[in-house]
């Protein structure tokens, strides 16, 4: 069980952005060009009581991936009750009126298959890998603990001191962790971005058994959810099994939109410094508000995307060939967009030194390419092998059907459909170099930021 943080996403960015929005491409790649009309034909569907399921056929491997995405998460949190989203993740593994605590982790184990879960800051998913044939069974036990799981105080209790241990594991003793929860919390001035995932502390010791029913019964709903399954597997046959199982759960309150607090106009430059005896190598990141590719206008989300490949999104980016081959001044550099998000989003530039260079020079070096792309922009060129890097990094997340469920299911979950995922790859070829240049223009001005800076002990007042 896990939650998805900032610092988290810097470690995983360069793997999971390339499933995450460029899954689409495959349905037009060459590579494909001998499967069967219909092998990879997505399917999307309601049941009567709201929950909509999408299934992609994926024949080569006698395995299914099954998703339950929730449209709750972290940002939907009531003011004061910071962590409750991650929370309830943990609590949905205990027992329920038909199964006891860990009966159905057991039920995985014993066929051989995975199962685990997350929680964001937009959605909350729970999923499972297992065998064609157990399908009906793992629907049946996500079914039943959907609406039916018994909430005690010792339950609350106990499973709130293991949150809290997380909490003090995870980010209290990770100095990147802690800095990466104060930029947060500096970039977003009114967003509820700028709460952690894991949630503050002092509130997380609060959390009791009025909150956490209220949250079930709120949110956990089949109307309020998307089931993915991908693998080996009909769609008359899901759809049959999902009526059979999800399809018995009654339908929630209808709730209303996701409408959450706006951020103020950007306008000043700010920093956030944290030096610590743990550091070793110092580094730093800026980080901007942009719109992500569901608050965006047409076109911006996509712009962004190929403008962070360029700038920072591998071994052949301009940071990278930049700074550390021609340079040789940094051990690290690059630049990502996190744009599958409900909300607006962050789109960010970050680098450490090498040998004697200082976190200054890496920093100037870095706002200096930033600089060159708002004055310059980019060529035909590079942005045709930025579009190209995309597309082709899709053929190899279609070989994995978990990758798959969670492009559906990100997508889903944060206001689009599958529409949206299916047409990215052509709305991705018609950006130009122009939309580009106006992106970066626009968004990444330096007066508009928050730097993040992680120093050794030895460096604080520098």
């Amino acid at each position: 069980m896990t939650f998805q943080a900032e610092w988290l996403r810097a470690t995983l960015l360069a793997t999971s952005l390339a499933f995450i929005m460029t899954g689409p491409a495959l349905a037009d790649s060459s590579v494909l060009a001998n499967t069967k009309p219909d092998e990879f034909k997505v399917t999307d569907f309601l049941l009567e009581n709201g929950m909509e399921v999408v299934v992609i056929p994926d024949h080569r491997a006698p395995i299914v991936t099954h998703m339950v995405w929730y449209k709750i998460g972290s940002a939907d949190e009531p003011p004061g009750k910071s962590g409750i989203a991650h929370f309830f993740e943990h609590l949905m593994f205990k027992a329920t009126t038909h199964h006891a605590a860990g009966e159905f982790d057991r039920a995985v184990s014993d066929i051989g298959g995975s199962n685990n879960a997350f929680t964001s800051y937009d959605y909350t998913a729970f999923h499972e890998t297992v065998a064609p044939s157990a399908l009906e069974l793992m629907m049946s036990f996500e079914a039943d603990r959907m609406r039916n799981l018994i909430l005690t105080d010792d339950v609350i209790k106990t499973e709130r001191d293991v949150i809290l241990e997380e909490r003090r594991s995870r980010i209290d003793n990770n100095p990147e962790a802690v800095l990466d929860e104060e930029v947060d919390a500096t970039l977003w001035q009114n967003q509820p971005y700028r709460i952690p995932v894991i949630g503050w502390m002092q509130e997380m010791e609060q959390l009791n058994r009025t909150d956490a029913t209220a949250f079930y019964d709120k949110y956990y709903r089949p109307n309020n959810a998307v089931l993915i399954v991908a693998g080996d597997v009909e769609p008359e046959t899901v759809k049959a099994l999902a009526q059979k199982t999800y399809g018995k759960v009654a339908r929630g309150p209808d709730l209303p939109p996701r409408i959450r607090p706006v951020e103020p106009e950007q306008n000043t430059k700010r920093t956030v410094t944290l030096s610590d005896a743990r550091v070793s190598v110092p580094s730093f990141s800026t980080q901007w508000v942009v719109p992500s590719y569901h608050s965006g206008k047409p076109g911006e989300a996509e712009a962004l995307d190929l403008l962070a490949e360029i700038l920072g999104g591998g071994n052949r980016s301009r940071l990278y060939q930049a700074l550390v081959v021609q340079q040789g001044i940094a051990s690290n550099a690059g630049a990502y967009f996190q744009g599958s998000m409900l909300d607006d989003t962050n789109f960010t530039a970050y680098g450490a030194p090498r040998g004697d260079a200082k976190i200054a020079d890496i920093e100037a070096a870095v706002d200096a390419e930033v600089a060159r792309i708002v004055r310059d922009g980019v060529t035909p060129a590079e942005l045709e092998k930025a579009k190209d890097r995309y597309i082709r990094s899709m053929i190899f997340a279609r070989d994995k059907q978990e990758s798959m469920a969670n492009i559906y299911g990100s997508t889903l979950a944060t206001g689009g459909n599958v529409q949206d995922v299916q047409q990215w790859p052509d709305r991705i070829r018609k950006v130009t170099a122009d939309e580009v240049k106006a992106a970066a223009a626009r968004y990444l001005v330096l007066g508009r930021s928050t730097t993040g800076y992680l120093l050794p002990q030895q460096q604080a007042g520098n």
